[in-house]
């Protein structure tokens, strides 16, 4: 039974502008059961703590649907400084490498699956589902990875082993319990999905945590339930009763396995027979070695490479159904938030063609089972039909989210806390553009501000960098071929004067706040594409909002239908943000945050682990923490967290000269 703890949020402000009046329309319209409505919100103006507002009126469970990692974890780092009571999680593929399986016809070539699973991440996902399953104040942040398979929610849920103190089980019992839902005993290591057992003393290692459950059994009794530190051993807390959930979300029982290997034989027996009718001999003999395989793998270890490819048959599921996705882990009246909706929209539609057309390719030649369909991504009308209430938000909503939205549920915030308005806009020909972007650069400078320069090609972004290098700049280029723990040392030399200028083709996907930026250059502002559209330009423009200097030019020789669109409603957006400061008398001010704070509202995804006392810590178990941290380390540094990859890193080397 979920526990029913109530949303706490907690912040040093309250709400501002028009954050109260947006909270309170977006509040009315969920309580009037409204499906659809769009926050649109200009860049800055705090939607992140309207959605938290929302969240503590409503009390429901919610997922925060993000189209990135890094976003996801910048949300999460939010989310968990407004809920600091409440279970805040992250929830994102743990892959830090995916090379699916395929076969490439024209040259006969069959690529196996390859992967390499980030563990930290791992963690972090069952956690999310633990806490599903467990409580009501839950709030998930999450990728586009909410929609793919995750395992039958009514397995996961059914096989779990609660254990209360005073129960009476068998030691040997339990263990085989232990190892049906996938835990393993633990070798010359002891870490998540594992069990350790010391004559009446069994510890537990929940896959959703780094700490340990302890059971104390003598007499075949649970005489006392311990949380401890898996490093040293300490006693966190007492415990009187704890839930067990599977150490893998693909878990079933017995009796599914069974039952699904006939069914696996009998579509295979029918796949061979449609081949060698077709006489495609070579093909038959394919399926059958492969599938037989894997039929034997599954009856002696209840597992085999691929099995996510017969989902279907342990679901009990006809063909085409859609998979069981972290969505079916939420109650029936969970919301769903969709932030940066006019990307995260299209990425989920997107995803469903891709896969099939690749797994295709492999049923084809007899490489997999026509039911490998069913391990898939949600259909984009299928993932419609498993939320409900939705709110969608952006500073550009895209063409899905006004046509499912009426106009008394499109709610805007475009009034800044800072007082901050949107820049104003110059358009300039492409002739002697350089020259004017030099005279640019040396008043911005003298400012002691920052200059942003987007280029259409990876070329234009390098030569103009070499160009501006050779004038005696302080530059740098960023692009996507810049590595990530590069890319965020540009940035935060950017911020601290190091650099004064920084020239890239998309900035807009770093999700970072720059306020010593006061001038953007847009160059080539008239080459129609993806970004050069009326909703990227709108984007890229709010990037010099953060300043109360900010400025941008850009660079065309016609006036294009997306410039005329973003320039009218960037004024619009200025219109309604000065008539508010002045009818409130505020003067804009440029926004100070300290350089420390490289991630967005320099937040950090917080592990919540202690620091440890190096001391307690068995000299045995000190290569396990420093393995723990490498893995902590390695995450800050996907997203951004450049400090607190840092601090890691340091804590790494203090340990390993202890060793």
């Amino acid at each position: 039974m979920a526990k029913d703890i109530p949303f706490r949020l907690v912040a040093p402000f309250s709400p501002t502008g028009d954050q109260p009046v947006a909270i309170e329309r977006l509040v009315e319209g969920l309580n009037a059961k409204e499906v659809h409505q769009t926050l649109l919100g200009a860049t800055g103006t705090g939607k992140t703590f309207t959605m938290a507002n929302i969240v503590a009126q409503v009390q429901r469970p919610t997922l925060i649907l993000a189209h990135n990692k890094t976003l996801a974890a910048q949300l999460c780092s939010e989310f968990q400084s407004f809920f600091p009571d409440n279970a805040i999680s992250y929830f994102v593929s743990y892959y830090d490498y995916y090379q699916p399986e395929a076969y490439l016809p024209t040259t006969d070539t069959y690529i196996e699956k390859d992967a390499s699973i980030n563990e930290e991440i791992e963690k972090f996902r069952h956690a999310a589902t633990y806490n599903l399953l467990t409580r009501r104040d839950v709030l998930i942040v999450a990728s586009v990875s909410c929609i793919y398979g995750l395992g039958n929610v009514e397995d996961y849920e059914a096989l779990a082993i609660k254990l209360e103190c005073g129960q009476q089980i068998k030691r040997d019992q339990l263990l085989r319990r232990l190892t049906d839902i996938q835990y393993r005993r633990s070798g010359m290591d002891f870490k998540q999905g594992m069990f350790h057992v010391l004559g009446d003393t069994v510890e537990i290692f929940p896959p959703s945590g780094d700490t340990a459950i302890r059971l104390e059994m003598p007499y075949d009794e649970i005489e006392s339930i311990q949380e401890v530190d898996s490093f040293t051993g300490e006693v966190l807390k007492e415990l009187q009763d704890v839930m067990v959930f599977p150490a893998s979300h693909n878990v079933t029982t017995q009796e599914k396995i069974d039952r699904a290997i006939v069914e696996i034989r009998n579509d295979l027996n029918i796949r061979e027979k449609e081949l060698l009718a077709a006489n495609e001999l070579v093909k038959a003999e394919r399926i059958r070695t492969r599938t037989e395989y894997d039929i034997e793998m599954l009856k002696e270890t209840g597992y085999c490479t691929g099995i996510e490819n017969y989902v279907r048959y342990f679901g009990e599921q006809a063909p085409g159904q859609p998979p069981s996705t972290l969505l079916d882990y939420f109650p029936d009246d969970f919301l769903i938030i969709i932030d940066e909706s006019h990307i995260s929209i299209p990425q989920v539609g997107g995803m469903h063609e891709g896969n099939r057309s690749r797994k295709q390719t492999l049923i084809d030649y007899g490489f997999r089972l026509p039911s490998s369909h069913d391990n898939r991504p949600l259909k984009f009308d299928e993932f419609e039909q498993k939320v409900g209430q939705r709110i969608y938000v952006s500073a550009t909503p895209g063409k899905y989210e006004f046509a499912h939205t009426a106009k008394t549920s499109l709610v805007e915030q475009i009034i800044r806390p800072t007082g901050l308005i949107d820049p104003p806009i110059t358009v300039k020909p492409t002739k002697k553009q350089i020259d004017d972007i030099m005279v640019e650069i040396t008043a911005t400078i003298k400012r002691g501000e920052r200059v942003l320069i987007t280029t259409l090609t990876k070329k234009m972004a390098e030569d103009l960098t070499q160009y501006l290098k050779d004038a005696g700049q302080k530059v740098r280029y960023l692009h996507s071929d810049v590595e990530t723990l590069e890319r965020i040392e540009i940035l935060r030399q950017l911020r601290i004067g190091d650099i004064d200028i920084l020239v890239g083709i998309n900035l807009l996907r770093e999700g970072l706040d720059l306020p010593e930026v006061s001038f953007i250059a847009i160059l080539d502002a008239d080459k129609q594409g993806f970004l050069r559209s009326r909703d990227a330009l709108i984007q890229t423009i709010g990037r010099a909002a953060r300043n109360v200097n900010g400025h941008v030019t850009l660079y065309a020789d016609k006036m294009t239908d997306a410039m005329d669109a973003a320039i009218k409603e960037t004024y619009r957006r200025r219109g309604i943000q000065e008539a508010y400061n002045e009818k409130h008398g505020i003067t804009p001010q440029t926004i100070v945050k300290a350089v420390r704070d490289i991630a967005e509202e320099g937040k950090k995804l917080e592990l919540r682990r202690p620091h440890y006392d190096h001391t307690k810590i068995p000299k045995d178990e000190k290569k396990r923490l420093m393995d723990e941290l490498e893995r902590q380390m390695e995450l800050a540094s996907q997203n951004l967290e450049f400090e607190k990859a840092a601090d890691l890193r340091d804590e790494i080397e203090l340990l390993r000269r202890e060793k």
